[in-house]
């Protein structure tokens, strides 16, 4: 994540954005998935302000379009598609994920995590996590819990969501990767049926 001073904007995203990439990619290489064809579905912020989140939502078309506002663990979370991709490395990325503030306080505003497809047709973390070993192997121990790499597996669904969408999160030093079956567009798309 990065510091962001206050009023947050898509400017000053944007402006710190290749720091963010370089801690990525090397959070990547620690947990060596830096090789493994994934696609990136989307980046995601976090915000403290309800007033920088109201600004970015406000200003939005001068970077993206909104294509979805859900309600995710009580608060609202827009998908935005960018009008320019981001790029991670070899990862091309169109949507960002825009969270209004909850309760929870982080140090520091800006980037947060980005989430890479695994494509499954897990409906639970446990079988999501025997695919991602089985592919992967070397993050055993990692998701065992034998290193100082904190795991988070859950399961977020929006209100409208039908599709599930287990979600395995690694995260170290304010840094986050995410790992789950399906794309974005699809969930969306959910939503719909």
């Amino acid at each position: 994540m990065n510091t962001m001073t206050s009023p947050l904007s898509f400017s000053n995203l944007l402006h710190s954005w290749p720091s963010f990439c370089k801690k990525i990619q090397s959070f990547m290489n620690e947990l060596d998935i830096s090789t493994y064809p994934f696609e990136c579905d989307h980046v995601a912020i976090r915000i403290n302000q309800l007033t920088d989140a109201l600004q970015l939502k406000n200003n939005v078309h001068e970077f993206g379009d909104i294509i979805s506002e859900n309600i995710i663990n009580g608060r609202p979370i827009l998908i935005i598609k960018l009008h320019h991709s981001l790029h991670l490395g070899a990862l091309t990325i169109d949507y960002l994920e825009l969270p209004f503030p909850s309760e929870k306080r982080y140090p520091e505003q800006g980037w947060e995590h980005i989430e890479l497809i695994f494509p499954s047709n897990a409906i639970d973390c446990q079988t999501l996590s025997d695919e991602l070993l089985l592919a992967i192997p070397k993050l055993a121990p990692i998701i065992a819990n034998q290193t100082s790499i904190k795991v988070k597996m859950s399961s977020p669904r929006g209100d409208k969501e039908r599709l599930p969408n287990p979600t395995i999160a690694f995260k170290k030093h304010n840094i986050c990767i995410k790992i789950h079956p399906h794309h974005i567009k699809t969930i969306i798309a959910s939503e719909h049926k």
